[in-house]
């Protein structure tokens, strides 16, 4: 950061009066911070790091208090940053402003292979925290395990069943399997049985593995009962939304079996629930019903679902959810992107499997390409519908897909017990502190950022009656927004 950069920060610190997802105040007029820790780590283990700003007092509605040592500081920061495991280098900038010397300390992201970063004098569990809006929280465990478990290589899909035996599994479809595999693979075929099912990762020391049980189990959710999908039809746009006859729900399943057998009944569900729509050809004046969203982008996304999900013990609780609104469909599965992709690299390039014993099985019953075209397909079959791009949405604990099926953008905003001007009232008064796009989507109830930015934000920043803590990048990830 140069120190005209440092300039523009302070400046806009001292209008919005707020921190935020990348940005922490201290005081340090009157000595260093005794505990930067739980921020260090916070910073360190989100892919925008963050920046530590000393000399303004945010008791004192964020006054220029200048810092008590320009020099020692640095050095205690420094001395705090050594003591996280890894260690972290801060980037250190000092600018005089309005006679008092202010000082910045960018933190960088830690490497995904690396994280995550946790103050090594309590230790990894107590010591790891990620950054939530302007607040440091503890990393749950499971956070912290879906970090080591990509750092490590865990392969959940492959841990043994220790809840059965073989008795358990299809034998004629393992064997079926197996000849496909052999059939392709003739030097395979030499060796024994047993050590065929061991290579292939269907067995450990003659117990079934995860994947095997998933694949070829009579009854998985015998052994796994949450590892399903639950679909259903809300009778409005959010959960909660009731129908005229006051259902919560207007279809709701729990689709059960193997992953072969979900797939089939979850398009099963699509059919019976989604809308017919009749196109006339224009040309041939033929008539066509279609779906109102393309089955085959629907059919990719569940089967991403299925095959990256997290199956980790941390998740066996959480089943995959199906959830078809009036004006989307939301695809919820357990787990967030895995190792270092990112939502910007979706479909554009070869990602790291968190399931690749699973994915590659899949491939050979045919259910599969596994060559990475699902996200391109969906949004390839989208556009052909005519139809919005899909959304997708990570954090560590959730990947989310949303397809819209093209309802007036209004559609949301006249649903049921939601005048639009009361919620735009709401939403305005919750502004009066700067807001991130997240804690707005979260205070509306939405489950996605951009419907809530397409339907809420921009339509009262058009307006004027919301404004942008950073007007001349827009899109930037720190934005804010504030009442006007």
């Amino acid at each position: 950061m140069i120190e005209l950069e440092l300039a523009e920060l302070i400046k806009r610190v001292r209008e919005m009066k707020a921190e935020g997802q990348t940005l922490e105040i201290k005081a340090a007029h009157q000595g260093c911070p005794r505990r930067l820790y739980d921020t260090l780590s916070a910073f360190s283990n989100q892919d925008s790091g963050g920046i530590l700003l000393f000399g303004l007092d945010e008791a004192r509605d964020f006054e220029i208090v200048g810092v008590y040592d320009v020099q020692d500081l640095q050095k205690k920061v420094n001395e705090q940053c050594k003591q996280m495991e890894p260690a972290v280098r801060p980037l250190f900038t000092t600018l005089e402003y309005q006679g008092r010397y202010v000082v910045s300390a960018e933190i960088p992201s830690v490497d995904v292979a690396e994280r995550p970063c946790y103050y090594g004098g309590v230790g990894r569990v107590k010591g790891s925290y990620v950054r939530v809006g302007d607040s440091d929280e503890p990393m749950t465990d499971y956070e912290i395990y879906s970090y080591e478990a990509f750092r490590k290589k865990y392969q959940d899909d492959i841990r043994v069943n220790e809840k059965t035996d073989m008795r358990a599994i299809d034998r004629d479809a393992l064997d079926a399997y197996i000849r496909t595999i052999c059939d392709k693979n003739p030097n395979l075929a030499r060796l024994p049985g047993e050590d065929i099912e061991r290579f292939l990762n269907m067995t450990v020391e003659g117990q079934p593995t995860l994947v095997c049980t998933l694949l070829f189990s009579v009854y998985p959710q015998m052994f796994y009962p949450q590892y399903t999908i639950n679909a259903m039809v809300v009778p409005g746009y959010e959960k909660g939304d009731v129908g005229p006859d006051g259902s919560r729900f207007t279809d709701n399943r729990r689709i059960e079996g193997t992953i072969p057998d979900i797939l089939a009944e979850t398009l099963k569900f699509f059919c019976s629930n989604l809308k017919l729509k009749t196109i006339i050809d224009r040309q041939t004046g033929m008539r066509m019903d279609r779906f109102e969203y393309p089955m085959l982008a629907l059919r990719e996304a569940v089967l991403n679902a299925l095959i990256h999900r997290d199956y980790s013990m941390h998740t066996e609780a959480m089943p995959i959810e199906v959830i078809l609104y009036k004006n989307r469909l939301e695809i919820r599965n357990p787990g967030g992107l895995y190792g270092r992709l990112t939502l910007d690299q979706l479909g554009k390039m070869q990602p790291e499997t968190r399931n690749p014993v699973l994915a590659r099985a899949l491939e050979t019953l045919g259910v599969t390409e596994n060559r990475y075209s699902g996200i391109p397909t969906i949004q390839r079959e989208l556009r052909h519908a005519h139809l919005p791009a899909a959304v997708f949405a990570d954090s560590r604990n959730e990947f989310c897909v949303t397809f819209y099926n093209g309802e007036p953008e209004n559609a949301f905003l006249a649903g049921p017990m939601r005048p639009a001007n009361s919620r735009q009232e709401e939403l305005l008064e919750f502004c009066r502190k700067p807001r991130t796009r997240k804690e707005i989507a979260d205070f509306l109830g939405l489950s996605t950022i951009f419907y809530a930015s397409k339907q809420y934000i921009l339509p009262l920043v058009e307006e004027g009656r919301l404004k942008m803590t950073i007007p001349e990048h827009p899109k930037s990830r720190n934005q804010r927004f504030f009442r006007a």
